[in-house]
C-alpha cells in the first residue's frame, strides 16, 4: 500500500527525533515531492546523530531550492565537519543564497558567519594579510556579531587602513553595542584600528572612557603611539603604569624599544634597558629588540656584546646585526657576519640587509659578488642592487638590470 505523501513525512520526521535513522531514510526515500521541511527535519536529525556527511549526499539528490530553514541547518552541518567537502560546499550555497537572506534574515546569516568562522575564511585572509577580501565577507554578511567576529573585522580595517576600511571600520565601531566596549580585548583591536587610521584624539578618548584598563588595553596605545611617531607619549603612558599598578609584559617592552628606536636618544634607551626584568631581557625577541634600537642609537659596541652573549641565534638576530652594522657605516663588519650566517637562515631580508650595508660603504665589488650568488632574486633584492650601483654613479649597469629583470616581469 502507497502511503499517503503528509504521513510519510510525518513518520520520516518522527523516526529522526527517535534516532532510528533507518527507518527514517525509508521513509524519507519513499516520499515523492519532499518539501523543504521534511529535508530540513531529516537534514537535522542526521547532524544530530553524528551523520553530518550524510546531509550532503542528501543535498546532491535535493531538486528544490533549500528555504531560509534549510540554508541555515546547511550551513550548521558545514561548519560542523569544515572539511574540504564541507567548505566547497558551503562557499557555493553562500555564493548563491537569494539577495534577501543577505539583509534581514538573522537565522541564516548567523549561521553562515559561524561557517565562515568555522572555516577560518576571515581569520585566514586577515592572518594572510588579505584584508580586502576579509572586508569582502563582511559586507557580504550583515547580522548581529560577537566579540570574536568584532575584533577580527576591526584587524582587518586595520590592516588596509584605506578610505573604504575607514569607513567600515568607523561605522561598526559607533554601532557597536555598550556591553562590547567593556570588553577588552575588543577594545583593544578598536583602539588599534582607530590608531593605524591616525585618528589619535578618537583612539585616547575611548582609551580613557575605558574603566577597567588592563595590560592589552596599554599596550594597545602604547603601539598606536609608536605607531603615529609618538614616541614620547609612550613613556608617560610606562610611568601611568607604573601608577596604576599595572605590570609591563614583554609586549609592552618590546613596544617601548622599538619607541627608543625611533628617537634614537641614547639615554633614554639605557633608561628604559635598566627597568626590564632580566627574565625579560633574556627573551631573544626582547634581545633582538635590543641589537636594533642599539644600532639605530650608535650604540655599536653594546650591540656587539649583546649579540655576542646570544647562543640560540636565529634569522632576525643575524638580521638585526647585519643591519646595525650597515646604519653604522660598517659594511665590511655586516660581511664578514652574512658569511659566517648559516645558509639555512639566510632569508630575503638577510640578503637585503648585506646588500643595504654594501650600498651605504661603496662596496660595490662585495655587493655584486653577493648578488650573484643569490639564487632566487627577488624585487627587493634586485631594488637595493640597483640602488647600490646607483650611489657609484654605474647607471649603464644599473640600467642593464633593470632591463634584465622587466624581460621576465612586466613593468606596472
Amino acid at each position: 500500500m502507497k502511503v499517503p505523501r503528509y504521513l510519510s513525512a510525518s513518520l520520516s520526521i518522527a523516526s529522526v527525533q527517535y534516532g532510528d535513522i533507518d527507518s527514517a531514510t525509508r521513509l524519507f526515500s519513499s516520499t515523492a515531492n519532499k518539501s523543504n521541511y521534511i529535508y530540513t527535519a531529516m537534514f537535522k536529525g542526521l547532524i544530530s546523530n553524528n551523520m553530518t556527511e550524510k546531509v550532503f549526499d542528501l543535498l546532491d539528490e535535493m531538486e528544490i531550492k533549500p528555504d531560509s530553514f534549510t540554508l541555515a541547518i546547511l550551513f550548521k552541518a558545514c561548519a560542523e565537519l569544515a572539511n574540504d567537502r564541507a567548505i566547497k560546499i558551503g562557499r557555493k550555497l553562500l555564493d548563491e543564497m537569494p539577495e534577501n537572506y543577505r539583509n534581514n534574515n538573522n537565522a541564516v546569516l548567523n549561521s553562515a558567519m559561524h561557517m565562515l568562522m568555522k572555516f577560518g575564511d576571515i581569520q585566514r585572509y586577515v592572518e594572510n594579510k588579505m584584508f580586502e577580501k576579509a572586508l569582502d565577507i563582511f559586507e557580504q554578511i550583515h547580522l548581529n556579531f560577537d566579540s570574536v567576529t568584532y575584533t577580527v573585522v576591526f584587524n582587518a580595517c586595520a590592516g588596509l587602513a584605506n578610505d573604504r576600511a575607514i569607513k567600515i571600520g568607523q561605522k561598526l565601531f559607533d554601532e557597536m553595542p555598550e556591553n562590547y566596549r567593556n570588553d577588552n580585548v575588543v577594545l583593544s583591536s578598536a583602539l588599534h584600528m582607530l590608531m593605524k587610521f591616525g585618528d589619535i584624539q578618537n583612539a585616547e578618548r575611548i582609551f580613557r572612557s575605558n574603566k577597567k584598563k588592563d595590560i592589552i588595553t596599554y599596550n594597545a596605545l602604547i603601539n598606536g603611539y609608536n605607531l603615529n611617531d609618538e614616541s614620547s607619549k609612550c613613556f608617560k603612558i610606562l610611568e601611568e603604569m607604573r601608577h596604576e599598578g599595572i605590570v609591563p609584559n614583554d609586549i609592552t617592552w618590546n613596544i617601548l624599544i622599538g619607541a627608543c628606536s625611533q628617537i634614537g636618544m641614547i639615554h633614554r634607551c639605557e633608561y628604559i634597558i635598566d627597568r626590564i626584568p632580566l627574565d625579560i631581557q633574556n627573551k631573544r625577541q626582547i634581545q633582538n629588540s635590543l641589537i636594533d634600537m642599539r644600532g639605530k642609537c650608535g650604540s655599536v659596541e653594546k650591540v656587539q656584546i649583546a649579540f655576542k652573549s646570544i647562543d640560540d641565534r636565529d634569522t632576525v638576530t643575524y638580521n638585526t646585526m647585519i643591519n646595525a652594522f650597515g646604519l653604522n657605516g660598517m659594511g665590511s663588519e655586516a660581511i664578514q657576519l652574512y658569511k659566517q650566517m648559516p645558509n639555512y637562515l639566510r632569508d630575503e631580508v638577510s640578503h637585503i640587509c648585506v646588500l643595504n650595508a654594501c650600498s651605504h660603504s661603496g662596496l660595490v665589488h662585495e655587493a655584486r659578488n653577493i648578488f650573484d650568488e643569490i639564487t632566487f632574486k627577488t624585487e627587493k633584492i634586485i631594488t637595493i642592487m640597483i640602488d647600490s650601483l646607483s650611489r657609484l654613479f654605474l647607471f649603464d649597469e644599473a640600467q642593464k638590470l633593470i632591463d634584465n629583470y622587466e624581460k621576465t616581469n612586466k613593468p606596472y
